[in-house]
C-alpha cells in the first residue's frame, strides 16, 4: 500500500463523518539534513502528518518513528489557509504554526491542496 493511502486510511477514524480527504503529506520537526549528518537526530525527530479535507486542515502528531500512524490532532486550521508554495528538498513550512519540514515527494500534494482551497 502506498504511503499516501496508509496515511489517509489511518487518519480516517479521527475525521468527522462525511469529511473527505483531499490531500495528505508527512512531515517532521527537524530537517532531514540533520539525519544525514547524525544518526542521533532521528531520536529527536517528531513525525507529523498533514491531512487536508474539504472542511479543514489537520496536523496530527504521529506515533514515534512512524510517518503514517497519527495518534492525536495537534492543530486544526481553516480550509482557506494557504499552505505553500513548497520548494527545495526539505521545505520549511511555517504557515501552519510551528515549523514542519516536508520532503519534496509531498510537494505535489501541498500544491494540490492549495489549488483546491476555497477563495
Amino acid at each position: 500500500m502506498a504511503l499516501r493511502d496508509k496515511l489517509s486510511q489511518n487518519a480516517q477514524p479521527m475525521l468527522d463523518a462525511g469529511e473527505n480527504v483531499q490531500a495528505v503529506a508527512a512531515g517532521q520537526s527537524n530537517s532531514g539534513w540533520w539525519q544525514a549528518i547524525s544518526v542521533i537526530a532521528i531520536f529527536f525527530t517528531k513525525f507529523q502528518s498533514l491531512v487536508v479535507t474539504d472542511r479543514r486542515i489537520l496536523v496530527f502528531d504521529n506515533k514515534r518513528f512512524y510517518m503514517t500512524k497519527p495518534v492525536a490532532i495537534n492543530r486544526v486550521l481553516p480550509r482557506s489557509t494557504q499552505i505553500g508554495p513548497p520548494s527545495g528538498l526539505w521545505w520549511k513550512c511555517q504557515s501552519l504554526g510551528p515549523t514542519i519540514y516536508i520532503h519534496r515527494r509531498f510537494h505535489k500534494d501541498i500544491e494540490q491542496a492549495d489549488a483546491l482551497r476555497p477563495s
